[in-house]
């Protein structure tokens, strides 16, 4: 049977088209807000990160009304690193809605999400967005679009796709570039034509299955799925099936999605997006079933992580000062925690039991959960981001990445240059409206320290995505960070003094008053080996004047890192030390002599 009142439908693109925004919209239009509510943008990035950064990191949902037609919206990360949830919450609806940007057209997040969305044979409806746009070239991105499709292997169904032409910050949706419009009345008529109805069982046993947790401080773990077969009740008994393993259970209370709440309900049918409570073991791609006939439902397929950093706890003089989470214990408790509800995440203990393996999609993915930890008020020590090795037919591979490359074509020289160290093939090159559109495969490993690298050689002009593109067999040694640190070699206080003497030897990380300790970096050197310095020197007062006495010490402003910029830059033998207010670059070993003894000894 097929249900007509209901449509379930993924918003899915790559980072940056307007995704979140068209969310916005359609909340909006369909009267979730009263008319004169002030409502921020982008409602759906409720997360403190998602809004500084201006990304969507979890996938959301929400519901809205049309025509009496309840239309459940799942708004989906547009970024490779968090890949994860966008497979999970395709497994709850029937189409997508893929949008492009009319200028940028597809990128290489908005083919691995497509390729996903092809493989479970969802209905597609491609949205044109950001027509407004002054540089669009909105026929060329069709055709774009259909060139993908058809490399993707779509079927003849799926080729057929509609399109409609959006910009989502106005508010308005056109199926021809010539309508009339001002409203996005056309996208929902579309999406009701072309998106079908959920299909399913509607009297059998219950089948639902788990695709994303939740947590409340009231209620505990709240499991969000689709009701795949049968009906769900409020209060009913139910088990958990994970495989062949199945626990009792019994639903606390059950939620269907209304606007950007949840509204508890007293029961919910086939095809329904529903939360639940009450189940205190349930966890990622298990099974809720009907106990009499318990069945399983297949498991989620997830890709597996390419990178990962060993997490530690804080061994600096300064530990405990700024955290209030300082022991392995605070630490390990809160990564296991975390592995609950991001399934791309692996954790591992390691020999030493303060330090853990920690894998994932990528340096964003990482770099998020620290910064998610130093804010709740963890102190940490984070090792070099490492790319995981596969032994494939006897072969160690490494994972590769497919990159594009946008810049102004008078810095195509440098990122040529820059790129061939670092493994990377040219596969094509387009010219599009001043920029050129460079993509590579590169391994993983050469694009670690590549981003700040990239800035500086594009004078911020460039932009650069990157999506990962399978494994091959290992390709050599790409060389890394070509000069060596500064390091403090006593505990302190930095003095301007100390600092101008020091910046005749390289670039300086630190301002004048600042507390530093043996073995802290404070700057990079000019060659290729560490240099120990004294930042904390004091000018001595003598009772003779020199002729430089009265000179005015100049600074030069010091290089401040973000927390993926220092995670890019450290060197294997080097850590970042990560606390709620404040982010340090240190030596693995702190003393100097020791340092200097393991150095002879290779």
């Amino acid at each position: 049977m097929r249900r007509d009142d209901l449509r379930n439908i993924a918003i899915i693109a790559h980072v940056d088209h307007g995704k979140t925004t068209l969310v916005d919209a359609m909340l909006r239009q369909s009267g979730v807000f009263r008319a004169n509510e002030q409502v921020a943008e982008r409602v759906m990035d409720s997360n403190d990160l998602e809004r500084e950064r201006g990304i969507t990191i979890l996938s959301k949902n929400t519901a809205v009304m049309y025509n009496d037609v309840k239309i459940n919206i799942v708004d989906t990360p547009g970024h490779a690193d968090f890949g994860g949830e966008v497979e999970r919450v395709l497994n709850m609806v029937d189409g997508v809605l893929l949008l492009v940007d009319s200028f940028e057209g597809p990128m290489p997040q908005t083919k691995y999400v497509l390729r996903k969305a092809l493989e479970q044979k969802l209905k597609p409806i491609v949205v044109i967005n950001k027509i407004d746009r002054p540089d669009q070239r909105v026929e060329e991105v069709v055709d774009e679009v259909l060139e993908l499709f058809i490399e993707l292997d779509a079927d003849d169904d799926q080729l057929d796709f509609p399109v409609i032409y959006a910009a989502a910050r106005a508010g308005i949706a056109k199926l021809s570039m010539d309508d009339e419009s001002d409203n996005l009345a056309p996208l929902f008529e579309l999406l009701l034509k072309e998106i079908p109805g959920p299909k399913g069982d509607v009297d059998g046993p219950l089948q639902m299955m788990v695709t994303t947790l939740d947590y409340d401080e009231y209620v505990g773990r709240i499991a969000i799925g689709r009701v795949i077969r049968g009906k769900i009740l409020n209060g009913q008994n139910v088990v958990v099936m994970n495989g062949d393993q199945t626990t009792k259970a019994k639903i606390g209370r059950l939620y269907g999605y209304q606007g950007l709440k949840r509204a508890e309900v007293p029961e919910a049918g086939m095809g329904d997006i529903v939360a639940v409570t009450g189940l205190a073991d349930v966890s990622i791609g298990q099974t809720i079933a009907d106990p009499e006939n318990p069945e399983a439902l297949p498991a989620l397929n997830i890709d597996e992580p390419t990178l990962s950093m060993t997490f530690g706890v804080n061994t600096s003089p300064f530990a405990g000062r700024e955290g209030t989470f300082v022991t392995s214990r605070h630490v390990r408790d809160r990564l296991f925690k975390e592995t609950e509800t991001n399934v791309s995440l692996r954790v591992e203990e390691t020999d030493n039991t303060d330090t853990f393996k920690v894998s994932g999609r990528g340096e964003l993915h990482l770099s998020v959960l620290i910064e998610t930890m130093r804010r709740e008020g963890f102190e940490l020590q984070i090792g070099k981001p490492e790319v995981i090795y596969k032994t494939i037919n006897g072969e160690v591979c490494e994972p590769l990445e497919f990159l594009t490359i946008d810049v102004p074509q008078e810095f195509m020289g440098t990122v040529m240059e820059s790129l061939g160290t670092r493994k990377a093939e040219l596969v094509n090159m387009v010219e599009m409206a001043g920029y050129l559109r460079m993509e590579f495969v590169i391994p993983a490993r050469g694009l670690i320290g590549f981003r700040s690298e990239f800035l500086t050689n594009t004078k911020g002009n460039g932009i650069m995505n990157h999506v990962f593109n399978g494994y091959v067999p290992y390709k050599g040694d790409i060389p890394g960070r070509t000069r060596g640190s500064l390091v403090a070699f006593e505990d302190g206080e930095t003095t301007a003094y100390g600092i101008s003497n020091v910046q005749e030897r390289g670039v300086v990380f630190i301002r004048p008053g600042e507390a530093v300790y043996e073995g802290m970096i404070i700057g990079e050197n000019t060659r290729e080996l560490d240099m120990d310095v004294n930042p904390c020197k004091k000018k001595h007062v003598t009772n003779m004047r020199s002729s430089s006495s009265d000179e005015a010490i100049r600074l030069v402003p010091p290089r401040l890192f973000s927390l993926e910029q220092a995670l890019e830059y450290i060197n294997k033998d080097e850590l970042v030390e990560v606390t709620p207010e404040n982010i340090r670059l240190r030596k693995q070993v702190l003393d100097r002599t020791a340092r200097g003894r393991a150095r002879k000894n290779g």
